[in-house]
């Protein structure tokens, strides 16, 4: 149950800061887009007698961060024999997780340094390097711990959460370069969203019996909801299982598209789009002269 617990609140952490993130960045889009430029966080647009609520969002990212870094350690200290327990292997992988959680928590707070006094100048773009090289390590850290890990559900998840870090990494790369891409910052909300949709479904796959694939299984004698309690027995079921999940990312893919559209819909019938303007044909005054000038001479030609 413990386990289920921490991947609703990833989940529903990830997916709350993946669509802020995606609505502040279209409305600033939409609302002038000649002055547009990708922003590392968005301040709560709260009036200045409020000013302390306008990091609003840094405060509770550090202190979702803390949680997830405090649970990091605590499960590096899991002792049930049926899963690696104290083991090296268990430990080590349970402690580079820490780390990478440590490191986005100094980001943040080095962020929230940035912002709200003037010790620490941190640029938008150095921001986005940084952020880059965190997602990127995240990528490494969720690869070799499938790599290593006894259940193949859980190797098969840690795998796809692994991708859609980098494809996070990748984004940022590109915000690095260049922050006015505006594609590639409604993609890093997406992908966010996406994380976070996926933390669900990976809590849903590995510890409540209705969602776990048909020939898997959790282990009886695990109390807890742990690393490696939930197995495939045969191979063929082992291949089912990893299919299921396959189908059910490409799901989550499609509703992050449908988020992303059904978002930027809404704010533009909400915020006034400002247009280069539009370009109208004006008259053709010379052939009509021509033609006024044509008709006079018929006319006096008739006349005469």
């Amino acid at each position: 149950m413990a386990g289920l617990i921490y991947e609703i609140f990833t989940s529903s952490s990830l997916l709350s800061l993946g669509l802020y993130h995606t609505i502040c960045t279209t409305r600033n889009y939409l609302k002038s887009p000649q002055s547009y430029g990708a922003k590392p966080y968005h301040p709560l647009p709260l009036h200045h007698s409020h000013h302390r609520l306008k990091h609003l969002q840094l405060y509770l990212i550090i202190v979702c961060l803390l949680i997830s870094f405090v649970h990091q350690i605590l499960t590096a200290s899991d002792s049930d024999p049926l899963v690696k327990g104290r083991t090296p292997v268990h430990l080590f992988a349970s402690l580079q997780s820490a780390l990478v959680l440590f490191l986005f928590l100094f980001l943040s707070l080095s962020l929230l340094l940035s912002e709200s006094t003037s010790l620490l100048p941190f640029p938008s773009d150095l921001f986005f390097a940084l952020a880059a090289s965190l997602f990127y390590l995240h990528y490494s850290v969720s690869s070799s711990a499938a790599s290593v890990q006894t259940s193949d559900l859980q190797a098969k998840c840690d795998t796809l959460s692994g991708r859609i870090s980098a494809l996070a990494s990748f984004l940022c790369v590109a915000l690095a370069c260049n922050s006015r891409l505006f594609v590639a910052d409604v993609a890093l909300g997406g992908a966010l969203c996406l994380q976070g949709l996926w933390e669900l479904q990976t809590g849903l796959s590995l510890y409540v019996e209705a969602f776990i694939p048909e020939g898997c299984h959790k282990l009886l004698d695990v109390v807890k909801g742990v690393e490696g309690s939930t197995k495939c027995d045969l191979e063929e079921s082992k291949l089912r299982a990893m299919a299921i999940l396959d189908l059910l990312f490409l799901v989550h893919v499609f509703f992050v598209f449908v988020i992303v559209m059904v978002t930027h819909a809404a704010i533009a019938k909400t915020v006034p789009i400002r247009r280069l303007g539009s370009y109208e044909a004006l008259p053709n005054v010379a052939a009509s002269d021509a033609n006024n000038h044509i008709q006079m001479k018929a006319l006096a030609g008739t006349q005469a």
